[in-house]
């Protein structure tokens, strides 16, 4: 490379053309190599300029312009391989925090699919910001003395203050779903979680936020017991068919006190074998160029005989078709709730 700058210079009128974009190097370096890599380019181009300036002293070029060179290249080597050291470090501390952050959400959002005696649970989440990896969605599975008991939610708004009132919900949920014999007294609890976030959020001049949420309690009975807490109602998979189980609206968890009654609980038949289907306002308010809702409940029917486990995948990647190049604008968790053949 130096006999090819030194030729290429003798041909033209002056070098400096040439080494100036050679001290640039190092800089090019520094943006995707290591600090060794950049070093070493650093000092090679230094050679390189100070050996075409020697060797060209008898151009006419004063020594000022020379020694000028020289030290731009200097500087600007120095300059990249304090760069390159800074850009590795971001790297290892983003790469550290991201690790971080992968842990933390294995603790709040555990990873799918999870096996109880009575269910096995599969699905997808996936939070709207790709760099964000816990969103307003939640979804939890805990075994208890009756029975194994499924929470999904949606909490209102996006950003970290919803990411708040989730972890409270979720850490209510995980300390009284094994404690509370009714689901009454576990929503209770859930709803006051709810409200001592919010008060806390109003101390610090947050928004306050409610959630949507849908408690499910599965046992040994054919039928399950359910309370909605204003969150989208499930769909029931059983012989590939597809029917919507009827159940109260409720209100919203952190909107109790608004409610003209308490919360009640629903019944519906869950055979063995059957699957339910809990998903987020992400996934059915998905919406197409012309902006037709995602039809959840017919393509559902179109993906009945799927596994429980390729199921909740499928609709997800169906609804981004869907979407097209509009994408995902809010969080989104399908889960998939498939009941033991036996017990």
């Amino acid at each position: 490379m130096t006999a090819l700058v030194m030729v290429l210079g003798a041909l033209s009128e002056s070098p400096v053309w040439l080494l100036g974009l050679l001290v640039f190097l190092p800089g090019a370096v520094s943006a995707l190599g290591t600090v060794r890599q950049t070093k070493f380019v650093f000092a090679w181009t230094t050679l390189v300029v100070i050996v075409t300036m020697l060797v060209r002293h008898g151009d006419g070029r004063p020594w000022l312009d020379r020694i000028l060179m020289v030290l731009l290249t200097l500087a600007l080597g120095a300059a990249s391989v304090y760069t390159c050291h800074r850009r590795i470090s971001r790297e290892h501390e983003m790469l550290r925090l991201r690790s971080t952050a992968t842990a933390m959400q294995r603790q709040i959002l555990r990873p799918l699919p999870m096996l109880t005696d009575d269910v096995l649970v599969d699905g997808v989440y996936e939070p709207v910001q790709e760099d964000r990896l816990v969103g307003g969605d939640i979804y939890d599975v805990v075994v208890s003395p009756w029975g194994t008991r499924v929470l999904i939610g949606d909490v209102q708004g996006k950003g970290l203050p919803a990411v708040g009132a989730a972890f409270a919900v979720i850490g209510t949920f995980r300390a009284t779903a094994h404690r509370e014999p009714t689901l009454t007294a576990l929503v209770d609890a859930l709803d006051a979680s709810v409200v001592r976030h919010n008060s806390y959020a109003a101390q610090t001049g947050d928004d306050e936020r409610f959630v949507t949420a849908l408690i499910v309690n599965v046992d040994g009975h054919e039928e399950v017991q359910v309370i909605n807490c204003g969150h989208i109602l499930p769909q029931l998979v059983h012989d590939a068919t597809v029917t919507m189980p009827a159940l109260a609206a409720g209100v919203p968890l952190g909107l109790a006190e608004l409610a003209a009654e308490p919360a009640t609980v629903d019944w519906f038949a869950f055979p063995p074998g059957a699957t339910l289907l809990l998903t987020t306002d992400g996934l059915t308010e998905t919406r197409a160029a012309d902006g037709t809702f995602y039809p959840l409940t017919e393509r559902l029917t179109q993906r009945a005989t799927l596994s429980p486990t390729d199921l909740p995948r499928a609709l997800y990647d169906d609804s981004r078709v869907f979407a097209g190049e509009g994408g995902q604008h809010d969080d989104v968790a399908v889960l998939s709730v498939r009941r033991s053949p036996t017990r």
